[in-house]
């Protein structure tokens, strides 16, 4: 898997590949008016724009020149010596694969690198993800719901892993 960091340019892909993945990430979760909400809210690429000039970066994943997948992170997360990993998701053929795993390993590397001491991520309390997050070293250490608008609300447990 090749990690590229993604510039202005190429938010579009995210763009693409969110409203790809997250249906099938959590059509088991979520209303589908709330996943469309939010990626109107969170993906459209005026806020991905956003995003990315208040300190988050994007990472690109790609197999074989197809891009497969995507991350974004911001160090020194709220003035902490932390990183936050806001976003992961990858293509659900690939799901279980390893592929997520090299990813999370990438930012930690990078987090370690600018002498953070951690990533905080937060996930779905209904997510599958959490064995991921918990087979790889996160632990649960916070519990979160936050107002999105529109009356819908995103229920979290905050994970995080230590180096």
């Amino acid at each position: 898997m090749k990690i590229t960091t993604a510039s202005k340019s190429d938010l579009p892909i995210v763009h693409q590949l969110a409203n790809t993945i997250w249906l099938d990430a959590y059509k088991n979760i979520l209303s589908i008016e709330q996943i469309e909400f939010m990626l109107n809210h969170f993906y459209s690429c005026a806020s991905l724009e956003k995003q990315l000039e208040t300190n988050q970066v994007f990472l690109l994943f790609s197999i074989e020149n197809e891009y497969v997948g995507y991350a974004s992170y911001e160090l020194n997360f709220d003035g902490s010596n932390k990183t936050k990993l806001h976003k992961l998701y990858m293509l659900p053929n690939l799901q279980g694969k390893g592929f997520g795993k090299l990813a999370v390993n990438e930012v930690i590397s990078i987090a370690s690198k600018n002498k953070n001491l951690g990533v905080v991520l937060n996930v779905n309390k209904y997510n599958s993800a959490i064995q991921f997050y918990s087979k790889i070293g996160f632990s649960i250490i916070d519990s979160v719901v936050i107002n999105i608008g529109n009356g819908y609300i995103m229920d979290d447990y905050v994970m995080e892993t230590n180096f």
